[in-house]
């Protein structure tokens, strides 16, 4: 029978070129199971037996050469027919595509495609009827080789099959020869390099890739994969990809490459797309219909359709970062990345690098690969800096160059790296304060508050505390498998009553406090957290005050509330006297007997 060891070095060839052109592995066994070519691990294994050379066995290659039909194995490691043997000591075969080898009805050996990781698993099972019919026409050329006939109109049927599976690729392809000449362009690089097949094919990859380490391969014959590379074309446009190449087998050096490149920003947003866990806000989740909050509502929606840097200020839990969630969610952006960093919980010495990145090698326990920072990975989306005022003054500096710039500089490098994102800080500092001591850049401080916002505490927004609490309530209550009907009054009461120095947090937490300690379906006032129930009253009265200075004290606290609450604009006049049932000649005049006169001004 004849076989295709006669015809080695040619198929060696063809499999060296399908491994470069698809980044999967190839291995080509003849009817006695012995391995003639091979990319990867199995170009050791040339001359070698596989599935212990039984003929007669149940393993995959042995059923195809019997049945001579194509196999499709999703799960080699979980499948008790596919040779355990070929494991031994090496990585374990993901996915393999087989297909017998058939000349004049005899089967002269098997060809399969093998994936060894995730990529690679993807471009077999995505495609698996466009890589089963490119395997039948390559086993008839091979079959035709081994007959010398029908050469030309295999290698052509072959050709046209390689094309159409290369389209597919998601990532860039472009194939050169010896010379560095583009011979094949798919649509994806058509794309990425801005330019048509037309302008690209026949020319030198140095046109496109200027620099490119490719060019290296032809020399080296030696690969490489997901290189991070930067280039700049004529017209001085950066282009970030991430680059693998993979030579083209020729008797003493390399007949060509396959490159394959992705844009940076696509990496980096799966990246983001893999490890993000936390839920998307809109404005529609910030709860609240008081004015002081509907005002920094509309003003956040403003804001969000532009690029401008914005500076959100409040004390802690008053949900800053849900603010500056809602206005990614509420931009061009929104399809990016939302990348999330405190500047106060990361130590010092660890910050930069998390922010900016390291190259490999920059310091002891430093991946080799390098890593990309959070603003690389949150390049066209929104990065939100919590805690600003936190960041040591030498990180300050290299923050503005990031303002001021939009590229950033690794740890350890020398390259500028483009970034196209927006800025959102936040701070529960007095950075202005900060400013005058020196502890914080008055020009950093500039830049970043070119949208200043301010979330108003809870204490100064009293009358959201009831939504807050049943969105709380619905929150807690199915995690506990309880259900509530509502708040009692006098629980209600007190909780309008505390001074909530931990704001929405603080809230939040009493609300699951309570609803771990209810014995009914209600919140009651012996439920709430011992904290809230103690300091209700807590600097209201002087100690063994009379009952009358403890009357005067009580309604000066309610009227300060009723103040800070509704204003003091005319319509914020004619609120309070509503709310609290009395006139506003009342009004003005326990305002004056309580010293609270210069509180309220005319201003009609």
């Amino acid at each position: 029978m004849p076989g295709l060891i006669h015809i080695q070095m040619m198929v060696q060839d063809l499999s060296d070129a399908i491994a470069a052109a698809l980044s999967v592995e190839v291995e080509i066994v003849d009817h006695e199971l012995t391995v003639v070519a091979g990319s990867g691990i199995y170009r050791k294994r040339i001359g070698q037996k596989e599935e212990m050379g039984q003929l007669d066995g149940d393993y995959l290659y042995a059923r195809t050469l019997r049945s001579g039909k194509s196999f499709v194995v999703t799960d080699p490691i979980s499948d008790p027919e596919y040779d355990p043997s070929s494991r031994e000591g090496t990585t374990p075969e993901m996915a393999e595509i087989c297909s017998p080898i058939i000349m004049d009805n005899n089967i002269i050996g098997v060809i399969g495609l093998v994936a060894f990781n995730h990529e690679q698993k993807k471009i077999l099972l995505s495609k698996t009827e466009a890589v089963l019919s490119f395997l039948q026409h390559l086993s008839r050329f091979l079959a035709a080789k081994v007959s010398e006939s029908e050469a030309v109109e295999r290698l052509t049927i072959l050709s046209n099959e390689l094309t159409a599976i290369i389209e597919t690729i998601h990532e860039g392809a472009l194939a050169i020869d010896s010379g560095g000449f583009v011979t094949h362009c798919n649509t994806t690089a058509e794309k990425l390099l801005k330019l048509s097949r037309d302008e690209i094919i026949g020319e030198s990859l140095e046109n496109f890739l200027p620099g490119a380490p490719a060019l290296e391969v032809l020399e080296t014959g030696a690969e490489y994969i997901e290189k991070e590379e930067i280039y700049q074309t004529k017209d001085r446009r950066n282009m970030h990809f991430i680059v693998s190449v993979r030579p083209i087998a020729g008797r003493d050096k390399p007949e060509g490459a396959v490159v394959s490149f992705r844009d940076i920003s696509e990496a980096r947003r799966l990246i983001y797309d893999l490890s993000a866990t936390t839920m998307d806000y809109t404005f529609d989740d910030i709860i609240g219909e008081s004015r002081v909050i509907r005002d920094v509502k509309e003003q956040a929606l403003k804001v969000a359709g532009g690029n401008s840097t914005v500076l959100i200020t409040g004390e802690s839990g008053t949900g800053k970062e849900i603010f500056a969630r809602a206005i990614h969610q509420a931009s061009s952006r929104e399809g990016g990345p939302f990348i999330s960093i405190n500047c106060g919980a990361i130590p010092e010495t660890l910050l930069e690098s998390e922010l900016f990145g390291y190259e490999g090698g920059a310091f002891t326990g430093a991946r080799k690969e390098g890593k990309a920072g959070k603003f690389e990975l949150a390049n066209d989306g929104t990065i939100f800096l919590d805690e600003i005022g936190e960041m040591p003054l030498h990180l300050q500096v290299k923050l503005l160059h990031v303002l001021q710039n939009r590229e950033v500089e690794r740890v350890g490098g020398s390259k500028k790296i483009p970034v196209d994102v927006r800025i959102i800080a936040a701070s529960n500092r007095d950075l202005e304060n900060m400013m005058q001591e020196g502890n914080f850049r008055k020009d950093l401080y500039f830049r970043l508050s070119v949208i200043p916002l301010h979330i108003p505490p809870l204490k100064e927004r009293r009358e959201d505390i009831p939504a807050l609490v049943q969105r709380c309530l619905a929150k807690y209550a199915p995690m506990l498998n309880k259900q509530f009907s509502g708040v009692e009054p006098d629980a209600m009461e007190c909780l309008l009553r505390y001074n909530w120095p931990g704001n929405v947090r603080e809230l939040e937490n009493a609300v699951e406090y309570a609803v771990n300690m209810a014995v009914g379906d209600m919140v009651t006032h012996s439920s709430l957290p011992p904290r809230v129930r103690t300091t209700e009253t807590e600097g209201i009265f002087k100690v063994d005050a009379p009952l009358k200075e403890r009357v005067r004290e009580y309604e000066k606290m309610i009227l300060q509330e009723y103040i800070d609450r509704y204003g003091n604009t005319y319509e914020g006049k004619n609120d309070i006297a509503g709310k609290l049932e009395i006139s506003r000649a009342t009004l003005y005049r326990k305002l004056s007997e309580l010293g609270l006169a210069n509180r309220l001004k005319e201003d009609d």
